[in-house]
Formats: C-alpha cells, sequence, structure tokens
C-alpha cells in the first residue's frame, strides 16, 4: 500500500503581482491566484485524485486556495488542519517592500543572501512593529514564541517537526493535501526529497500547479510529478 501527497503553492497573491515581499502578511489571492486555484481543483479531477485529508497555514492566501479546491470538489465537509507552522518563511523587516527597491538599496549580492541563502535571514522586524505576529491574536495559543524574522533554515525546522509530529501518521494510505507556501513546501521537499543545503536555495515551486507525490510505508518517495507539466519545475532525482 501507498499514499498519496499533494502539495500545492497558493495561487498568486496580490503583493505576488506587486513584487513584494509578503512572509506572514496576511494578503488575499489575486484574481490569476483564484484562476490558478481553480485549474488546480481541475487537475485533480482529471487525474481522479480525491483527498481526504487537508493541511494549510494561518495565511488566508493558502487557506482560500485550498476552500476553492475543495468547493470545485465537492468535498468541503473535508477535515482541515490549520497551522502557523505551515506559514510562508518570515521575512522580517522586508515585508511590505518592494523587492526591486530593496535589491537597488542594498545590492544583488545581500539581496541575494537574504532572498536565497539557507541560513542568512533578513534583518528581524522591531518587536513594537504592529505587524510582529505575538501581538495578533490570532496567534495567542504561542504568544512570545513566534519569529521576527526566518531564513530557510528556520522555515525548515518549524515545518519539518510538524511533518513529522501530525501529517505523516496521517498518511496511513490516505490522500492528504498541503496547501501552503514557496518556503514552506520547499523545506517540506528538503526533507521528502533528501536535498542538500546547497541545492535546496535552487528548488523551484510554481503557484497552483499541484506536485503528486507517491510514498511507500516507509515514507519513502515512490514517484513524483507536477500535473500540469506545462508549467512544471525540475523536480530532484528519486532514489528508488
Amino acid at each position: 500500500m501507498s499514499s498519496i501527497l499533494i502539495l500545492i503553492r497558493h495561487g498568486k497573491s496580490v503583493w505576488n503581482a506587486e513584487n513584494i515581499f509578503t512572509g506572514w502578511v496576511d494578503v488575499d489571492l489575486h484574481d490569476e491566484g483564484v484562476r490558478e486555484a481553480k485549474k488546480s481543483a481541475n487537475l485533480l479531477k482529471e487525474a481522479s485524485i480525491k483527498p481526504s485529508i487537508c493541511f494549510t497555514s494561518y495565511l488566508k492566501r493558502a487557506q482560500n486556495t485550498l476552500d476553492i479546491i475543495l468547493e470545485e470538489l465537492n468535498l468541503e465537509s473535508l477535515p482541515v488542519h490549520r497551522s502557523w507552522k505551515l506559514n510562508e518563511r518570515h521575512y522580517g523587516a522586508l515585508q511590505g517592500l518592494n523587492k526591486d527597491d530593496v535589491k537597488n538599496k542594498y545590492g544583488d549580492e545581500q539581496f541575494l543572501k537574504w532572498r536565497r541563502s539557507y541560513d542568512v535571514p533578513p534583518p528581524s522586524l522591531d518587536k513594537n512593529d504592529n505587524s510582529n505576529p505575538n501581538h495578533d491574536p490570532l496567534y495567542k495559543e504561542d504568544k512570545g514564541s513566534l519569529p521576527l524574522t526566518e531564513c530557510l533554515k528556520d522555515t525548515y525546522d518549524r515545518v519539518i517537526p510538524y511533518w513529522m509530529e501530525t501529517i505523516e501518521p496521517a498518511l496511513n494510505n490516505n490522500t492528504i493535501i498541503i496547501a501552503a507556501h514557496g518556503n514552506s513546501l520547499r523545506a517540506l521537499c528538503k526533507k521528502l526529497f533528501n536535498i542538500s543545503d546547497e541545492n535546496i536555495v535552487h528548488l523551484e515551486i510554481p503557484t497552483g500547479n499541484p506536485l503528486l507525490i507517491n510514498l511507500n510505508n516507509s515514507c519513502k518517495i515512490t514517484a513524483a510529478s507536477y500535473l500540469d507539466p506545462s508549467r512544471s519545475e525540475k523536480l530532484p532525482k528519486i532514489d528508488i
């Protein structure tokens, strides 16, 4: 027996469209992102795939992507588990800034370190900033322990324990869908595909294109592919 894992990066958000660092800022889907979510549902229909358990983040661009997919599949009654552990990487003081402006101000080298290095976080958000998640009632159960900036390694260090403690035990020959974000899914793929620290920064995950992963009972990947080949990105080699 095997389990099916479907990873979906949320559809394009309004800040994706404006080239703005988003992170934990709770922006909604762009009209194109809504269309991408509907296309994701159609791809799942065409592949005759029906999820049985759903996971998503605390951010509405991921939640709304999942809601659209479940509505299109007539599966609104499925259990949905939400956790901030699946949130996008926290971009610290860069959140809300235009990426081109940041690149022009700090130079290409520093920009790339903040955006793509595995273990270099951006400047931290001020703890008194209104957007500090520790002040947000949504996160009241974890108040005081939430990040003010993160590198990809930090994101990995919260995503993987959640995967191992909560999602992996739920596989059990089920079909699970995770609707999340570029960096939280990148962190999970690092674990699943056994990608090195150096190579993970090159992994691209397209918006609104379901990544179908088959896992054996040992939680090892036996097959993986995007449902829309025309918008697929290169996946790591699978050792079977």
